[in-house]
């Protein structure tokens, strides 16, 4: 089972930001991805948002950097861990502009990339950029199939539908991968439906450990029922982690204690099928950040 993180600082909602994230910038987003490159884990993810309402901004912030952007420039210092947006709107743009850029990314990171994906949720962002908010779904659908194409092996690629149609216009570079991993982000029915039929992985958006096995079940069976027979990556969000005995209050709901203790509670996502967590540490600064990823890797990772 493989673990990854999703980068503080880059997006600073509410829910989950530190508040020393609130004065950091670059430099602080350059030591987290290399202690992730050096601590083992499989990657480092970016969100992705336009622009926020002021409806929002309260609990959302507008802190949310651009996901290509701050991959490639993560991509430059480091040299194993993979790359994710978690989750990039694709149908907020066209998919030959979303391909050029994270065709870009993979063949700049040789490889790297993982492309998660999801349906949106602000409707304003959908409005200022003419995209329709209620048909988003049916929108994602197709702009994955469109990806698919844009993305593969073919300089000058090819899709027809009902959204999108092109031929005849190339592309390059090309990705370095064969085939870029998709991953399809969300827990609607709707989101887990297309992350069985149209993807490579599955990105939960914060199902308790009660509910997984449930979801994981049903992917199965929609994928059995297609006749789909490739390995789907199923993924999982973990509870807030710290690293031995903390001493300050890091919130009930904080798995803490020492690593084979943590180990053993963060197998039991490997018992349910998955196959990667995400994880997120309680921390004060980014030192504390670094320390905690650190010793995950050290001494909890073995573990799993």
């Amino acid at each position: 089972m493989s673990y990854g993180i999703q980068l503080p600082v880059q997006s600073q909602s509410t829910m989950y930001a530190e508040p020393w994230e609130a004065a950091a910038g670059p430099e602080d987003l350059l030591a987290v991805a290399r202690t992730a490159d050096r601590a083992g884990f499989d990657y480092i993810a970016s969100c992705d948002h336009v622009a926020i309402p002021r409806r929002l901004a309260p609990a959302m912030s507008t802190v949310w950097y651009d996901p290509v952007a701050t991959l490639a420039f993560l991509a430059a210092a480091t040299e194993r861990v993979r790359l994710l947006s978690h989750v990039a709107i694709v149908g907020l743009r066209h998919p030959l502009l979303t391909a050029k850029q994270y065709a870009t990314l993979d063949h700049l990171s040789a490889g790297r990339l993982i492309l998660g994906v999801g349906a949106g949720h602000v409707r304003e962002e959908f409005e200022v950029l003419g995209v329709d908010f209620e048909r988003r779904g049916g929108v994602l659908d197709e702009t994955v199939d469109a990806l698919r194409a844009a993305l593969g092996a073919q300089e000058f690629p090819e899709h027809h539908g009902k959204l999108f149609d092109f031929e005849g216009l190339g592309q390059r570079p090309r990705p370095a991968q064969d085939r870029v991993p998709v991953w399809v982000g969300g827990s609607s029915p709707a989101a887990v439906r297309r992350a069985a039929l149209k993807g490579d992985g599955w990105l939960p958006q914060g199902d308790p450990r009660d509910r997984l096995p449930d979801q994981i079940a049903r992917l199965g069976r929609l994928r059995a029922e297609a006749g789909i027979e490739d390995p789907l990556t199923v993924g999982a969000i973990t509870e807030p982690l710290y690293v031995g005995s903390p001493s300050w209050d890091v919130g009930r709901r904080t798995l803490t204690g020492p690593a084979d203790r943590l180990a053993e509670s963060l197998r039991a996502y490997r018992a349910m099928g998955v196959h990667q967590i995400q994880v997120r540490f309680r921390c004060r600064s980014r030192t504390e950040l670094t320390d905690q990823m650190a010793a995950f890797g050290a001494e909890v990772a073995p573990g799993l």
